[in-house]
């Protein structure tokens, strides 16, 4: 099954390596061709379980993915939690203000530190977290602004947004076909819509994105997605010292 998640992987990579933008933005990362033996390594280390839920975030951002090459990319949520350190090459054009490297980044992205935290507590071992969980992002992309701002996707002009779309729709479906998920759960109000435009259905359901943009999220992002989890009839694992 993995090898089908890297297949679809490979496909989209391609897709989305195959368009171009134009200002404001100066910089496009595919993490997928310079980080992917780090994203191969995600893919068949957890990629093969059906049926759990599907958490799908936006895009790559600069200090976490954009770095590791694995959704929600924080450095030492992917190295200590995951076990996942690779090589990591470089883009073919590189902003000043956004090197890339890898593991040796020394900033920590909030958002991935987040999520990564959270199933570390919740979990204990990343096996147990992926039993039930597994975790993409919708683009792969990450694009930056002259400045080193970062642009999400759906700030894109509007014909270069459509054509990102387009490619990332149709992985999109092959993921859900090959993971058969028991929920979809989109990651932030953006990966949720996207999801059921997509999939054409109107059961995605939504979590608190963990971004640090987001006053309610900087108000205790872990025990907040846990009150939504438990309201969309997600039981979640007792932790083990809660366990009788």
């Amino acid at each position: 099954m993995a090898k089908r998640l890297i297949a679809i992987t490979k496909e989209l990579s391609k897709g989305v390596d195959a368009l171009s933008f134009s200002e404001p933005v100066a910089y496009v990362y595919n993490p997928l061709v310079y980080a992917w033996k780090s994203h191969k390594a995600y893919l068949d280390k957890y990629g093969s379980v059906k049926g759990r839920v599907l958490l799908i975030g936006m895009n790559p951002g600069p200090w976490g993915m954009a770095q590791t090459g694995v959704p929600f990319g924080e450095i030492s949520g992917v190295r200590d939690f995951l076990g996942i350190e690779e090589n990591v090459e470089q883009p073919k054009h590189v902003h000043p203000k956004r090197p890339i490297q890898g593991f040796d980044c020394p900033r920590s992205e909030v958002s991935g530190r987040r999520v990564w935290e959270w199933a570390r507590e919740r979990y204990g071992d990343p096996e147990s977290f992926f039993d039930e969980f597994f975790i993409i992002n919708y683009c792969p992309l990450c694009f930056m602004e002259e400045g080193g701002k970062n642009r999400t996707p759906d700030k894109l002009k509007a014909e270069e947004r459509d054509a990102v779309f387009e490619v990332c729709d149709v992985a999109l479906r092959k993921f859900v076909n090959v993971l058969e998920p028991s929920k979809i759960v989109g990651i932030g109000g953006f990966a949720k819509k996207r999801a059921m435009r997509t999939l054409d259905r109107e059961d995605i359901e939504t979590i608190l994105h963990p971004s640090p943009a987001s006053p309610i999220a900087n108000r205790g992002w872990a025990p907040q997605i846990e009150k939504q989890f438990e309201a969309m009839g997600v039981e979640l694992q007792v932790r083990p010292e809660f366990a009788k």
